[in-house]
This record gives structure tokens, sequence and C-alpha cells, in this order.
């Protein structure tokens, strides 16, 4: 069952399925154009004969005979002629009749003979017979009226003689007036001896040609297409197993389509084998750099602030801060330190770029930062000093925007320093958050020699200051649009009398609702101090 319903049993049935039409339309053809051009050749025959017969006739005493009922010496000589005729003809009959032109059914016999082997008795003068077929009726009707050959060939089957045809002319008097019909009936048993043969041969011939060809056909069709189409089979189902690669396709020589697919496959294993081995080398390479940059990320996590409330002993201030990286590890950052007893300073800042060269450039402007502010120094002498050092070891061109701003706990001074930052929102006591019009400066590691200005502001208590990086304004949805200064300051208004802990996870919610499904292209950064009392001096 395997065999018959695989490729080649499928090929080989097809090829005998052909063979077998092939043969049947070949026969079937050639028996039609075999047996029409006998029986063509039998029935010219039979109108040969009947020309002969009817040159023997003398049709002016027709009339007398049928009229009299008796016959004369020349109708005997006739018929006698006749009947040698029938058996020197083989046919089977040989008969003149009268016609009965009211219905061209009725047939009067004036001469009737019989070949003497086949033992019919023949019919008398004036025997009369009214069993014509309609077939028979057209043709005697065109016959007894317009003259010559019946137009329809006369083949007729009958248990008693077998297959025979007709052949039927006019016969006419010396005035040209058809007065009688003249048929002579010859046997077709040689024709169907020949027709049977002829199947026979036929048969026996396509059968055999079937068989030599299916023969040869199989042979030629297992060594170029079966064998290298099992050998590909097998190769595929090998390399699905073991996942290796081999030479078992080189014996396929072939350059056809089955030799380059073969081709195709060899390479293909060699190709996946190859990729395998460069994804397994890949894959690995990249979980070491996941591992690493989870590492990483968890190592800029904890440079950050992360522990609230930051200063619990200290009821003068109220702090909180979030950084959101859009990769593993981010350019933001945020920082609050103390800078002595009596001053809180705040950092927020933005590195060009993402990942970890970003990531790195951020420690070292953290660092910076915070080893350089000291009390009493002023914020633009720190930011100098800082863009200076990181314009040295700046080798990728990358730059930071920063803000920072030191509050003075006993008298609410807070000065700041901004380079090239967003601008803060300041919400003052029982007031809603607004922007801080401030003038920025450079950005830092963008040039060396630039030096920085600090402003100052003066903050009551119950005043809050928001500050964050432009991943925040600059978040974008699917459609391209961007979360903007109007949405984040319609938020901060709606919330503004909630901590800075718990304002800030609102502005994330609101941030996530507008961006929706859309990636994060940028760290957000968010930091919210509020100054609470004021320290005794």
């Amino acid at each position: 069952m395997k065999k018959l319903t695989g490729i080649a049993g499928r090929l080989t049935l097809g090829v005998i399925i052909f063979g077998i039409l092939l043969g049947t339309v070949c026969s079937a053809v050639g028996y039609t154009e075999f047996t029409a051009v006998l029986e063509q050749q039998y029935n010219d025959s039979a109108y040969e004969i009947a020309e002969t017969a009817r040159a023997i006739l003398n049709p002016d005493k027709f009339d007398q005979y049928l009229s009299t009922g008796r016959t004369d010496q020349e109708y005997e000589d006739i018929l006698h002629s006749l009947d040698l005729l029938t058996d020197a003809a083989n046919v089977t009959f040989i008969y003149v009749a009268k016609v009965d032109k009211s219905d061209y059914k009725t047939l009067t016999y004036i001469y009737d003979t019989v070949n003497s082997g086949t033992g019919f008795g023949r019919y008398p003068l004036g025997y009369t017979a009214s069993d014509l077929d309609e077939k028979h009726t057209h043709n005697v009707i065109k016959i007894m009226t317009e003259g010559g050959r019946a137009t329809e060939y006369l083949y007729s089957y009958s248990k008693e003689s077998g297959a025979h045809t007709t052949a039927a002319i006019d016969v006419r008097n010396s005035d040209g007036e058809i007065i009688a019909m003249l048929c002579v009936e010859k046997p077709m048993t040689r024709l169907e001896n020949a027709r049977n043969t002829y199947v026979m041969h036929v048969a026996l011939w396509s059968l055999g040609a079937i068989l030599l060809f299916i023969l040869v056909y199989s042979l030629i069709l297992r060594r170029s297409v079966i064998q290298p189409i099992l050998t590909v089979t097998k190769e595929a189902k090998r390399f699905a197993d073991d996942n290796t690669s081999s030479d078992n396709l080189a014996s396929i020589k072939q350059k056809d389509e089955l030799g380059i697919l073969a081709q195709a496959v060899g390479k293909m294993e060699k190709d996946i084998v190859e990729y395998t081995e460069n994804l397994t080398a890949i894959t690995a390479e990249k979980e070491r750099v996941n591992t690493e940059l989870t590492v990483a990320a968890k190592i800029q996590a904890n440079m950050l602030p992360g522990v609230f409330p930051a200063f619990p002993e200290r009821k003068e201030i109220d702090i909180y801060g979030s950084m959101s990286p859009a990769k593993e590890v981010g350019g933001d950052f945020y920082d609050f330190f103390m800078v002595d007893e009596r001053h809180l300073a705040v950092v927020v800042a933005d590195v060009s770029g993402k990942g970890v060269p970003a990531a790195l450039f951020m420690v070292i402007g953290k660092t910076l930062i915070k080893d350089h502010t000291q009390p009493g120094k002023d914020l633009g002498e720190v930011f100098t000093e800082v863009n200076d050092l990181l314009c040295e070891s700046n080798s990728e061109g990358l730059f930071i925007t920063a803000f920072e701003g030191v509050l003075d706990l006993v008298s609410g001074e807070f000065c700041f320093v901004n380079a090239g930052h967003e601008i803060p929102f300041i919400c003052k006591k029982d007031g809603n958050f607004e922007p801080y019009k401030l003038r920025a400066g450079f950005v830092l590691a963008g040039m060396e020699g630039m030096r920085y200005k600090c402003g100052s502001m003066r903050l009551e208590v119950g005043d809050r200051i928001f500050q964050y990086t432009d991943g925040v304004t600059e978040a974008a949805n699917r459609a391209n649009e961007l979360y903007g200064m109007e949405r984040l300051t319609e938020i901060l208004r709606r919330h503004s009398k909630l901590p800075p802990a718990q304002l800030l996870p609102k502005v994330k919610e609101d941030i996530d609702r507008f961006v929706g499904e859309a990636p994060q292209f940028d760290d957000i950064t968010m930091l919210c101090l509020e100054y609470r009392a004021k320290m005794e001096e």
C-alpha cells in the first residue's frame, strides 16, 4: 500500500492509465476508420453489381408480367442470368420490385434471386411486401422520384443472414420513366471477421506496447526522478532528526530541477547548521549582555536615592523622586543630599543619548556635581568646574542638561543653576503649580570655558518645587502626539494638594494613559521637594 501511495506508485499508475486511454482511443479511431473504409468498399461493390444486373433487364415488359401474372422465355432467361450473377458475385439477394407510389412502402416483386448457398426461398412474380421501415422508405422515395442511388448507406443485421448492406437503384423503361427499383443485398461476413480480427490485433499490440513502455519508462523514471526524490526526502528527514549536515546529496549529479533541488537542500542544511551555531553563540552572548545590563540597571538604581521618606528625622522637608529608563539603563538621574546641616541640594539631569554610554556618562556627571557642591560654594562655580572636567573626558561627544538647587532650611532661600535643562514648576502654599520662568545656561560638556550663573528665590513654608526631564513632555503616543507642557501643567494643578510621594505616581499614570501601547523612547525622571517648616537656627 505504501508503494502504491508513493510518488513512484502514482506515476506508474498514471502511465498505465494513460497507456490504456491512448490504446483505447487509437483502437476506437482505427476501428471507426477501418470500418468506414470497408463498408464503403462493400457498398460500392454492391452498386457495381446492381448496375450489372440492371443491364440485363427489359423494363418495358414489367407491366405485362405483372398484369398477366405469366412469364415468357425472355423472363426466364433474365431470371437465370440474375441467378448466375447472384452466385458469381456472392450476394445474398438480387430483386426487382415495383413501388406503390401512394405510400412508397408496398413493393411488388418482379424478379427475385437467392444465392444458392443460403437455402432461402425466392419470392414469386407479383409477390407483395409492405414492411419497409422509415429509413428504407426515405431511400425508396428518393430513388423513385429522383433516380440514382440511395442517399443513406443501408446497413442492416438479421439473425438469418447476418450483417449486410443493400444497394438500391432505379430502373427506367425505354421512355426514361422510373418504373421499378433494383436492390442488391451483399453479405458483410468478411467485414465482421476483419473488424473482429483488427480489434484483437490492436488490443494485443497496444497491450504489448503499453507493457514495454511501462517497463522502459519505469526504469528511466526510477533512475532520474524517483530515486533522487527519495534521496532528498530521506536526507531531509535525517536532517530534521539530528540537525547535522552531510554529503548524501552529492550523488545527485543531474542538471535538471531535481539536481537544483538537491543542491539547494544541501546548501540549506549547511546554512542552517552554521546559522544554528552562530545563533547559539549569539544567544549566549546576548544572555551574558542581558545579565550584565541587569546588574548595571541594579547598580544604577542603587546609585539613585530610592529610600523614602528620605529624611524621616527632618520635619522641615519632604522629597520624592523617580526615574523610569527607556532601556535597561538610562542617562537621566536625580539626586538629593545634605550639603551641611542646614542646606539641602537637589539635582535633576539628562544625558544625551541612550543606553550604556549615557549611563556611564551619567555616573561621571552625578559624581562630579555631588563632589563639587560644597557649603558656601556658588552653584555657578560648581557647574563651571564640572563642565570643564566633563569636557576633558567626553570622547563620545555627549552632553548633560542639568538643574541643581540648594535650599537653606533656615531662611528658605533657594539658590539654583540651570545648564540647558527644563524649567521647574513652583507651587505656592494653597496655590497651584506654575512654570517658573528662568534663564537656562549652556549644557554641560558642550564646550570648555563656559561660565554659569546662579539664581535664587525664597520659598515659604508649604511651597513646593517640581522638576523633571524632557522625557515627560516629549512622551509620544502611536499618533506621534507629544504629552506636552499643557497636559503636565493640568495634571500638576489637578493634584496640587498631594504630597510629593503621591503626586509623582499620579503624573506617571497620566503619562502612561496618554502614551498607551506606544514604546517609550526616552527616560522619564521627576523630583518634587516640599518645604514644610523652617529649621531653627
